[in-house]
Protein backbone atom coordinates (compact mmCIF):
# COMPACT_ATOMS: atom_id res chain seq x y z
CA UNK A 1 0.00 0.00 0.00
CA UNK A 2 1.14 3.31 -0.82
CA UNK A 3 2.26 5.81 2.24
CA UNK A 4 -0.53 8.33 0.42
CA UNK A 5 -3.08 5.54 1.00
CA UNK A 6 -1.63 4.55 4.63
CA UNK A 7 -1.93 8.64 5.71
CA UNK A 8 -4.83 9.10 4.06
CA UNK A 9 -7.45 6.22 3.99
CA UNK A 10 -8.27 6.96 0.54
CA UNK A 11 -10.96 9.17 1.12
CA UNK A 12 -9.09 12.83 1.19
CA UNK A 13 -10.16 13.52 -2.88
CA UNK A 14 -12.69 16.61 -1.85
CA UNK A 15 -10.70 17.88 0.63
CA UNK A 16 -7.60 18.12 -1.11
CA UNK A 17 -9.31 19.64 -3.85
CA UNK A 18 -11.05 22.41 -1.99
CA UNK A 19 -8.06 23.48 -0.05
CA UNK A 20 -6.72 24.07 -4.03
CA UNK A 21 -9.98 26.29 -4.75
CA UNK A 22 -8.99 27.95 -1.56
CA UNK A 23 -5.83 29.11 -2.35
CA UNK A 24 -6.52 30.30 -5.42
CA UNK A 25 -9.48 32.33 -4.41
CA UNK A 26 -7.29 34.10 -2.12
CA UNK A 27 -5.33 34.96 -5.35
CA UNK A 28 -2.94 32.03 -4.83
CA UNK A 29 -0.78 30.55 -7.92
CA UNK A 30 -2.32 26.99 -8.17
CA UNK A 31 -0.57 26.31 -11.47
CA UNK A 32 2.99 26.59 -11.08
CA UNK A 33 3.92 23.02 -12.30
CA UNK A 34 1.88 23.79 -15.27
CA UNK A 35 3.53 26.73 -16.43
CA UNK A 36 7.12 24.91 -15.54
CA UNK A 37 5.77 22.04 -17.47
CA UNK A 38 4.24 23.90 -20.14
CA UNK A 39 7.92 26.35 -20.38
CA UNK A 40 9.54 23.12 -20.98
CA UNK A 41 7.64 21.70 -23.64
CA UNK A 42 7.63 24.65 -25.59
CA UNK A 43 4.84 23.77 -27.56
CA UNK A 44 1.53 20.99 -27.44
CA UNK A 45 2.82 17.44 -26.31
CA UNK A 46 1.09 14.60 -24.89
CA UNK A 47 1.89 14.43 -21.22
CA UNK A 48 1.64 12.00 -18.33
CA UNK A 49 0.66 13.22 -14.53
CA UNK A 50 1.52 10.44 -12.63
CA UNK A 51 -0.47 10.53 -9.45
CA UNK A 52 -2.57 13.32 -10.71
CA UNK A 53 -4.63 13.54 -7.63
CA UNK A 54 -7.56 15.47 -8.24
CA UNK A 55 -6.46 16.63 -11.68
CA UNK A 56 -5.67 20.09 -11.08
CA UNK A 57 -2.30 19.86 -12.85
CA UNK A 58 -3.22 17.47 -15.93
CA UNK A 59 -6.79 19.87 -16.48
CA UNK A 60 -4.68 23.17 -16.72
CA UNK A 61 -2.20 21.09 -18.97
CA UNK A 62 -4.82 20.63 -20.89
CA UNK A 63 -6.33 24.03 -20.75
CA UNK A 64 -2.90 24.97 -22.23
CA UNK A 65 -3.25 22.92 -25.31
CA UNK A 66 -1.90 19.38 -23.95
CA UNK A 67 -2.99 16.00 -24.78
CA UNK A 68 -3.19 14.65 -20.97
CA UNK A 69 -3.36 11.15 -19.25
CA UNK A 70 -3.82 11.65 -15.35
CA UNK A 71 -2.91 8.08 -13.12
CA UNK A 72 -3.48 7.65 -9.96
CA UNK A 73 -4.12 5.11 -7.55
CA UNK A 74 -6.39 6.70 -4.84
CA UNK A 75 -10.31 6.32 -6.04
CA UNK A 76 -11.36 9.40 -3.83
CA UNK A 77 -8.72 11.49 -6.02
CA UNK A 78 -9.96 10.25 -9.32
CA UNK A 79 -13.62 10.65 -8.37
CA UNK A 80 -13.03 14.56 -7.89
CA UNK A 81 -10.76 14.51 -11.17
CA UNK A 82 -13.18 12.79 -13.18
CA UNK A 83 -15.53 15.78 -12.74
CA UNK A 84 -13.23 17.34 -15.23
CA UNK A 85 -13.30 17.09 -18.87
CA UNK A 86 -10.10 17.06 -20.82
CA UNK A 87 -7.59 14.76 -19.63
CA UNK A 88 -8.38 10.74 -19.98
CA UNK A 89 -8.58 9.54 -16.12
CA UNK A 90 -6.91 6.11 -15.03
CA UNK A 91 -6.86 4.40 -12.44
CA UNK A 92 -3.44 2.62 -11.70
CA UNK A 93 -0.64 1.68 -9.98
CA UNK A 94 2.53 3.60 -10.79
CA UNK A 95 4.71 0.50 -10.52
CA UNK A 96 3.02 -1.82 -12.52
CA UNK A 97 1.82 1.02 -14.87
CA UNK A 98 1.51 -0.02 -18.68
CA UNK A 99 -0.02 2.86 -21.47
CA UNK A 100 -0.13 2.09 -25.12
CA UNK A 101 1.53 5.24 -26.29
CA UNK A 102 4.88 6.98 -25.49
CA UNK A 103 4.44 10.38 -23.78
CA UNK A 104 6.79 14.09 -24.46
CA UNK A 105 7.07 14.34 -20.98
CA UNK A 106 6.13 12.35 -17.92
CA UNK A 107 4.96 14.92 -14.26
CA UNK A 108 5.41 13.52 -10.77
CA UNK A 109 4.05 16.88 -9.19
CA UNK A 110 3.28 16.78 -5.36
CA UNK A 111 5.71 14.63 -3.42
CA UNK A 112 4.70 11.94 -5.30
CA UNK A 113 7.97 10.57 -5.24
CA UNK A 114 7.72 10.72 -1.18
CA UNK A 115 4.05 8.94 -1.23
CA UNK A 116 5.10 5.70 -3.51
CA UNK A 117 4.86 2.09 -1.37
CA UNK A 118 8.07 1.73 0.43
CA UNK A 119 10.46 -0.21 -1.60
CA UNK A 120 9.07 0.33 -4.92
CA UNK A 121 10.45 3.66 -5.93
CA UNK A 122 12.65 2.03 -8.64
CA UNK A 123 10.08 0.10 -10.33
CA UNK A 124 8.08 3.43 -10.28
CA UNK A 125 10.84 5.10 -12.00
CA UNK A 126 11.40 2.40 -14.13
CA UNK A 127 7.73 2.55 -15.50
CA UNK A 128 7.74 6.00 -15.84
CA UNK A 129 11.00 6.12 -17.95
CA UNK A 130 9.57 3.32 -20.21
CA UNK A 131 6.79 5.90 -21.27
CA UNK A 132 9.02 8.24 -22.19
CA UNK A 133 9.86 8.96 -25.90
CA UNK A 134 13.37 9.25 -27.06
CA UNK A 135 14.27 12.48 -25.67
CA UNK A 136 11.59 12.52 -23.58
CA UNK A 137 11.65 14.24 -19.94
CA UNK A 138 10.70 13.15 -16.48
CA UNK A 139 9.66 16.20 -14.38
CA UNK A 140 9.34 15.12 -10.19
CA UNK A 141 8.63 17.68 -7.26
CA UNK A 142 9.48 16.39 -3.94
CA UNK A 143 10.36 17.87 -0.51
CA UNK A 144 14.10 17.16 0.30
CA UNK A 145 13.46 16.04 3.81
CA UNK A 146 11.46 13.05 2.52
CA UNK A 147 13.73 11.75 -0.08
CA UNK A 148 17.31 13.37 -0.95
CA UNK A 149 17.87 14.98 -3.84
CA UNK A 150 21.28 11.90 -3.93
CA UNK A 151 19.05 9.16 -3.97
CA UNK A 152 16.58 10.52 -6.47
CA UNK A 153 19.50 11.09 -8.83
CA UNK A 154 20.06 7.06 -8.36
CA UNK A 155 17.18 6.08 -9.04
CA UNK A 156 17.38 8.39 -12.34
CA UNK A 157 20.50 7.04 -12.90
CA UNK A 158 19.26 3.38 -12.45
CA UNK A 159 16.60 3.80 -15.36
CA UNK A 160 18.89 5.21 -17.73
CA UNK A 161 17.69 8.69 -17.51
CA UNK A 162 19.99 11.58 -17.35
CA UNK A 163 19.81 14.89 -15.91
CA UNK A 164 19.12 17.76 -17.04
CA UNK A 165 17.88 20.37 -14.12
CA UNK A 166 17.43 20.51 -10.74
CA UNK A 167 15.24 23.58 -9.23
CA UNK A 168 14.15 24.63 -5.82
CA UNK A 169 10.38 25.60 -7.13
CA UNK A 170 8.14 25.04 -9.58
CA UNK A 171 9.46 28.72 -10.66
CA UNK A 172 12.52 28.01 -11.56
CA UNK A 173 14.81 28.80 -8.84
CA UNK A 174 17.74 27.90 -8.35
CA UNK A 175 18.71 24.92 -6.27
CA UNK A 176 20.94 24.88 -3.73
CA UNK A 177 21.94 22.38 -0.98
CA UNK A 178 19.98 22.85 1.90
CA UNK A 179 17.11 23.54 -0.35
CA UNK A 180 13.65 22.15 1.10
CA UNK A 181 11.67 21.54 -2.08
CA UNK A 182 13.34 19.87 -5.55
CA UNK A 183 12.32 20.07 -8.84
CA UNK A 184 14.04 17.76 -11.04
CA UNK A 185 14.20 17.23 -14.81
CA UNK A 186 15.81 14.28 -16.55
CA UNK A 187 15.66 13.31 -19.90
CA UNK A 188 15.15 9.51 -21.49
CA UNK A 189 18.40 8.73 -23.88
CA UNK A 190 17.61 8.94 -27.91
Amino acid sequence: MTRWLQETGGARGPDYDEAFRALAATGGDVHGEAAYVDALLGRPGRVLDAGCGTGRVAVELVRRGHDVVGVDSDTSMLDVARGHPGPRWVEGDLASLELASPFDLVVAAGNVMVFLEPGTEQQVVDRLAAHLRPGGLLVSGWRTDQMEVAIYDGLMRDAGLLPVVRHATWDGAPWVAGSDWCVAVDRAGP
